[in-house]
């Protein structure tokens, strides 16, 4: 199945290349999404091999995968696989992802953090508050039951790219997409993923700008 990859990228100079060459060689295509960075990315993506859109404004995370998800359609992809650009994630995983996919098990899959034993290596107060937080919200307001309220490790068949549609630009679209697979009754499928963290993300006030807009998204649906 002709399979493309999708990678948001803002002032990620440092990292954007080493991605695209690692998962490069593992799928049909990649796609660098540069949302206005400041610094080389656009130019490294493209001379890594990979298709480089870019915006013109800074427009957010959620933005860039809009922006690439509809690339990918339009050139006929079969699979989109939603993939960051700060090298936390492995190249290696993209196997586990994709599988039920080519199985033919699920329509849509999610990498889970949570489901390595022990858990993401991340600080105490995000490990521990933020994200059950975040998945008590997901339950609550939006009925998803996922081990990873904030998974942006994710493979999708064509069908359901095109079906489910995301407002949010910045970090809550991942519960948005989630929201949108489930209202949508697509198969769902969690494969657990590593993820390395050379930072830790978002601060405690960046949790509670997520659930904000979650809370907004949910107030709209």
């Amino acid at each position: 199945m002709k399979t493309f990859c999708v990678i948001p990228a803002y002032n990620e100079a440092k990292n954007i290349a080493t991605v695209v060459s690692q998962v490069k060689p593992l799928l049909d295509q990649v796609v660098v999404v540069d949302d206005d960075s400041a610094d080389r990315t656009y130019e490294l993506a493209k001379a890594s091999g990979a298709v480089a859109l870019r915006h013109l404004i800074n427009r957010g995370q959620g933005a860039a995968l809009r922006t690439g998800t509809a690339y990918c359609l339009n050139q006929g992809a079969e699979i989109i696989v939603h993939f960051d650009a700060d090298g936390q994630f492995l190249a290696q995983d993209l196997k586990k992802v994709l599988a039920p996919l080519l199985a033919g098990e699920a329509a849509v899959v999610f990498g889970s953090r949570f489901l390595n034993q022990g858990g993401p290596d991340m600080p105490w107060l995000k490990k521990y508050l933020i994200m059950p937080l975040a998945r008590q919200v997901n339950k609550i307001f939006f009925n998803i039951n996922l081990t990873d309220p904030q998974s942006g490790f994710r493979a999708l068949t064509a069908r359901a790219a095109e079906t489910i549609s995301w407002r949010q630009d910045r970090m809550a679209h991942c519960s948005e997409i989630m929201f949108a697979v489930k209202k949508n009754n697509f198969k769902v499928k969690e494969v657990p993923i590593q993820v390395v963290y050379h930072s830790f993300g978002q601060s405690f006030a960046d949790g509670l700008k997520i659930l904000k807009d979650l809370f907004i998204a949910w107030l709209s649906s």
